[in-house]
């Protein structure tokens, strides 16, 4: 992903944080030099054989993005934050030009598929738990029918995969004055369609204030 130094985000924890905040992803692959590419709810953890994370998911079975795997490719899991246009009439200079501000993390890695119903079963439990918090009504996977759950595991496929890289880029108009900054974010807010993007572009102004 090509990032401007002003917009690169090294730190693996902050990098973590938003792959959890911005869990409904993209998994991008190539099956037979096509890409292929399927929405999906991520798990996204600390550890894996190189240090940079792991990320959990399934897929339905019918799906054939799972055998590219099978078959060895790597995968391309992409997060896409906050994201709002920025027309020039917000800031104080009008000798410039509009821009979009938006957050990404880019992670690649190589995935291992799970087909076991043992794994399969903590993998939705763990979802669950992560997504449905607090719980919304008196619904527990427990209480299913067993035949129910056994044939939904049947129809799906886990993914774990092992991160080899993350890249992450907050593009939220870094390049402008603080007064720019604080003008941009305020008018994001006053849209409920961009109140995400400007609420993220305080939180970003928040953590580089310098310290007292």
């Amino acid at each position: 992903m090509y990032t401007p130094p002003a917009y690169d985000t090294a730190d693996p924890e902050l990098q973590l944080q938003l792959m959890k905040e911005w869990s409904f992803a993209t998994l991008f692959s190539q099956t037979d030099g096509m890409p292929t590419a399927t929405h999906l709810p991520i798990l996204a953890g600390r550890g894996g054989k190189h240090g940079k994370g792991v990320l959990r998911t399934h897929m339905a079975r019918a799906n054939p993005q799972w055998k590219a795997f099978e078959a060895g490719a790597r995968a391309l899991v992409v997060f896409a934050g906050p994201q709002a246009y920025v027309p020039v009439n917000w800031y104080e200079d009008d000798q410039t030009f509009p821009t979009w501000n938006y957050g990404a993390v880019h992670a690649t890695g190589t995935v291992t598929l799970e087909h076991d119903p043992g794994v399969l079963r903590v993998l939705l439990q763990d979802t669950i738990a992560t997504f449905d918090t607090p719980p919304e009504g008196p619904w527990r996977m427990e209480n299913v029918d067993p035949a129910k759950t056994n044939r939904l595991l049947r129809g799906i496929v886990g993914l774990r995969i092992e991160l080899e890289s993350v890249e992450a880029k907050l593009k939220f108009n870094q390049d402008k004055s603080a007064t720019d900054r604080a003008q941009v974010a305020a008018r994001l807010m006053d849209n409920p369609a961009t109140a995400a993007a400007g609420a993220f572009m305080q939180r970003l102004d928040r953590q580089t204030e310098p310290a007292d």
